[in-house]
């Protein structure tokens, strides 16, 4: 295996699959199918997922909140996700535990990264929910703060694209994927991979960025065995 310890960034609408909101257990089922073949490589595996399958289902009630309500309950919907993934992992025989960064004890642990590295090295995977803990963050800046402390080789951002483009190549036929392309050249291009402040904590830090398609078979274990799937961002 190319990366020993991994943080995998799934976005909550993965999970949706073709529903318009909440959580398709079919797709769910094919995640923790991929995270376990990788784990059963010896590979030790870090996850943080996005609340946007359920926020934007009540998003509608948070119009005209305010902001920092708002984020609260993006926090939460992360740790739904997160119990409903540690559920289905743990349905493949999977020990895992959930983290979160807001404390919830009942449901979850509370973030401890000596913990967290813990369980990693007893080849536990490792959910952090919850955010950073604060309101204006995205979960692309908690999964590259996370991925930072646990000391993880490599953030692998799961999407239903297989790399970054030129353009969207879902609305412009003409967009062309990048094999390879530094942190650097994704500024200056203007090309949306994460949120500038992940980016840019990203590329202080020297972590590298593999964007590539979740949704099909066996693309994770190539990615984590070195092949050359969807694209890398480094220096």
């Amino acid at each position: 295996m190319q990366y020993k310890r991994i943080l995998l960034k799934l976005s909550g609408e993965a999970l949706m699959g073709d529903r318009q909101y909440g959580i398709d257990p079919k797709r769910l089922a094919e995640y923790a199918e991929e995270i376990k073949k990788v784990v059963s490589m010896g590979v030790e595996v870090a996850i943080v997922i996005g609340g946007g399958n359920i926020f934007r289902g009540v998003a509608g009630a948070s119009n005209g909140m305010d902001r920092v309500q708002g984020d609260h309950m993006g926090m939460l919907a992360t740790v739904i996700n997160g119990l409903a993934l540690q559920s289905a992992l743990e349905d493949e025989g999977v020990q895992t535990r959930l983290q979160s960064a807001i404390k919830i004890n009942e449901v979850a642990e509370p973030f401890i990264r000596r913990r967290a590295i813990r369980h990693l090295e007893k080849k536990r995977v490792v959910i952090f929910g919850g955010g950073t803990g604060n309101p204006y963050f995205t979960t692309d800046s908690a999964a590259v703060l996370r991925a930072i402390e646990i000391d993880a080789d490599v953030i692998l951002k799961g999407t239903r694209v297989d790399g970054i483009y030129t353009s969207d190549p879902e609305k412009d036929k003409d967009a062309t994927k990048f094999e390879h392309i530094s942190f650097e050249d994704v500024l200056k291009k203007g090309l949306k991979v994460m949120d500038t402040t992940a980016f840019t904590l990203s590329q202080e830090n020297e972590l590298p960025i593999i964007v590539f398609d979740m949704n099909k078979e066996g693309n994770l274990l190539k990615v984590v065995s070195g092949e050359k799937i969807g694209t890398k961002v480094n220096l």
